[in-house]
């Protein structure tokens, strides 16, 4: 197989969360000398591939083999790769059997490297995501296999290919304001107390509010609003409560704890309590570090450009990688229709991709 060849089997491999669609056997024998560690747990698969060829640094290709539900109004048949109009279409184009294609085939061609090439592979990374990476984590830091660094091949470019790569995730804290007024007659407002009308007098000092100034890293860490609710839909009555649901991704300068300090600012005259969970957390891979200047140098060879370094975006893997202490980085094909009707992406991009991952393991 070619890198096109193997992309279009990834394609036709059905594999919606958390079915692996048989990609992760097919993985295990076309890698031929490698070892196989398999850490499933209930419905999930995860496979963790490794061969050690020196003394040197490990570095590790991440991904995820599951896809998201195709849905309906596809042109094509979206489990077949359709070759048409310049692009291959096919669920999991973009997001991400195009990256896994190009580090499966990139790996297998491998024939010298100073240190240990692996590959992480889960099949639920588009649903709880809490059986799959996190696992495969944990058994490699429990048997000492931890990776020097790691690129997970998510897509990340953003006009043309090679425009942009991750090299952190903001984090993302969803709160819950609960307010307790006390329900009334809308005739009789002063024997009531209504939440409605306490909410408005701080409503705009806390909706789509930076609570801190970014960074050359990361956007300023805002408060969105996603969720206000309240009442019995009718008018003659006031609510006796209101709950307010909000998300804040958070850069590295705002924590938990200083998004509840916020919130009691701006309600603490009233009744109300909060509840904060913190689903993903942020972090960034330094500019200087050797995962980042190879991909770099690799990018610039392989496509002549300019590549700019974001953090752009929602949550991936790479936020239970980087808190085991790895270098990570994300760097796939363009972004542009993921998770949508008519995926698709270039065999050119599929095969700069391949063409980069190979120069960043010489490179490594």
């Amino acid at each position: 197989m070619n890198v096109i060849e193997l992309f279009k089997f990834l394609i036709e491999s059905k594999s919606e969360t958390p079915d692996d669609g048989g990609i992760l056997e097919f993985v295990e024998n076309y890698l031929e000398g490698f070892s196989a560690v398999r850490v499933d747990k209930n419905e999930v698969k995860n496979l963790f591939i490794y061969k050690k060829f020196g003394e040197g640094k490990h570095l590790c290709f991440a991904g995820h083999v599951d896809v998201v539900p195709a849905g309906s109004g596809w042109d094509t048949n979206p489990y077949e790769a359709v070759e048409k109009d310049g692009f291959i279409y096919g669920r999991g184009a973009q997001d991400m059997k195009s990256g896994l294609a190009a580090f499966i085939q990139a790996v297998k061609e491998t024939e010298q490297f100073e240190g240990t090439l692996s590959l992480l592979l889960t099949s639920d990374e588009e649903g709880p995501a809490k059986h799959g990476t996190l696992e495969v984590l944990n058994y490699l830091e429990e048997k000492g296999m931890m990776p020097d660094g790691c690129v997970v091949a998510e897509p990340t470019c953003e006009q043309v290919f090679g425009d942009a790569i991750k090299v952190g995730r903001r984090g993302s804290i969803n709160g819950l304001i609960k307010l307790k007024g006390k329900q009334g007659h809308a005739a009789y407002p002063e024997k009531a107390i209504n939440p409605i009308h306490q909410i408005a007098k701080v409503l705009d000092k806390v909706a789509g509010v930076n609570l801190d100034e970014g960074d050359e890293y990361f956007a300023p860490s805002k408060f969105v609003v996603t969720d206000i609710r309240a009442g019995m839909q009718v008018t003659n009555v006031t609510p006796n409560s209101l709950e307010m649901m909000f998300n804040v991704r958070n850069s590295t300068k705002t924590t938990v704890n200083e998004i509840e300090l916020f919130v009691h600012e701006h309600f603490k005259e009233m009744d109300y309590t909060l509840t904060l969970d913190q689903s993903a957390y942020p972090f960034v891979t330094n500019s200087d570090t050797k995962i980042v200047r190879d991909i770099d140098a690799a990018i610039k060879e392989v496509t002549g450009a300019s590549t700019k370094y974001s953090t752009a975006g929602g949550t991936s893997d790479a936020r239970f990688i980087a808190p085991k202490g790895v270098d990570v980085i994300e760097f796939g094909v363009k972004n542009d229709t993921i998770h949508s009707v008519n995926e698709r992406t270039t065999a050119k991009e599929v095969e700069d991709l391949y063409k980069v991952f190979k120069l960043l393991i010489e490179k490594y």
